[in-house]
């Protein structure tokens, strides 16, 4: 897509975010998750026209964009694999499950594989406690996740290919 058709894309989903959501109470949260549901992402253009949109500074929107764990200024790969750091996940040796992943994915938090298949997220919990430690792997809850079961559930991903 050109430079003016992504420029295009955004105005028309911040307008139509805005559009839906300027004239409810505090909207920002919503106008946020409208946005990025729709491109994958909050990009970075898109803070002055929310900003202009509500009538608010681009500090305060940039500040929740960056606040909030959840909002990304850049669009995941196509799968999104996200590990619970949260503390019933650590007492259950999450941070093992960690290691093996970032070294199963050659990725660290942040980070998407230079194909764009999949990018490595952490969560802060994900409400699976009793079934630590979690993972949630393309939008699907996945308990008691180990190496071996990461391993499984991967290669089900690269099956998709």
């Amino acid at each position: 897509m050109s430079i003016a058709g992504e420029t295009e894309k955004l105005q028309r989903c911040v307008s139509g975010a805005l559009a839906r959501f300027a004239c409810e109470p505090g909207p920002l949260l919503e106008i946020l998750h409208a946005v990025q549901d729709e491109l994958g992402c909050v990009p970075a253009d898109a803070v002055p026209l929310i900003a202009d949109g509500l009538n608010i500074s681009r500090a305060e929107v940039h500040g929740v964009v960056s606040f909030y764990h959840h909002f990304r200024e850049q669009a995941p790969g196509r799968y999104l694999v996200q590990l619970c750091r949260a503390e019933a996940c650590q007492s259950m040796n999450a941070r093992a499950l960690e290691e093996f992943v970032r070294g199963k994915l050659r990725l660290n938090f942040g980070e998407t594989t230079p194909d764009g298949r999949i990018t490595l997220e952490p969560v802060y919990c994900l409400g699976n406690c009793a079934c630590a430690p979690s993972a949630m792997i393309d939008g699907k809850l996945h308990g008691r996740v180990t190496p071996k079961r990461f391993d499984q559930l991967i290669d089900a991903l690269e099956a998709r290919r």
